[in-house]
């Protein structure tokens, strides 16, 4: 995975752990909101990438991988990519309505029910992320190979070639310089 792809990847977890974990907070209200907004920006992004980005992160790449799903049987290896794609889908379509319904209910642009509903896909989100970690924990144990490493650093274990032709660095620090400076500017804001 390139450096994009992966800083993209990590915000976005981030930005829904912290968005959760402070969905009932008083204190951190404002850090909820920050979040969610910030996962809508990055699933903007994401995209983007997909459609412009390098031939592994491209959406066309995600979809193809769910065509396997009349193949599953075929193996571990097999299934495990349409599991993994599977996941991504759920996550990436679920985002948009966590985010906007978010921003309905911040606004009170309608009643109270927006709340409800909001709580919904936000709970809905955090079972399909605990699906997408889970499905890399049983995969990484079925293969006896970590899952996560690399997503983590970028580099897959086993011989071959890198495929991955240009690592995008620039990409992703303007990506976090932009988020951090979204995070400093609504805290800022906040006070």
């Amino acid at each position: 995975m390139d450096a994009f792809t992966r800083a993209l990847h990590a915000l976005l977890a981030l930005s829904f752990v912290g968005a959760y974990s402070t969905r009932e907070s008083e204190l951190f209200g404002w850090m909820h909101v920050t979040l969610g907004y910030t996962m809508g920006g990055l699933l903007l992004m994401r995209l983007a990438w997909g459609l412009a980005g390098p031939r592994h992160a491209r959406l066309s790449a995600l979809l193809g991988k769910l065509r396997g799903l009349r193949t599953w049987s075929r193996g571990v290896g097999k299934l495990q990519v349409v599991c993994m794609a599977f996941s991504v889908v759920v996550l990436l379509l679920v985002i948009a309505p966590v985010v906007v319904t978010g921003y309905v209910a911040k606004h009170e642009l309608t009643g109270e029910w927006m709340v409800a509903v909001h709580e919904f896909f936000g709970n809905f989100l955090l079972l399909a992320f605990l699906a997408h970690v889970g499905a890399v924990i049983v995969f990484s144990l079925l293969r006896r190979r970590n899952l996560a490493v690399p997503m983590l650093t970028g580099r897959a274990a086993g011989p071959g070639p890198d495929l991955i032709r240009c690592n995008h660095v620039f990409f992703a620090v303007l990506l976090l310089g932009s988020v951090l400076s979204f995070w400093v500017w609504q805290w800022q804001h906040a006070w």
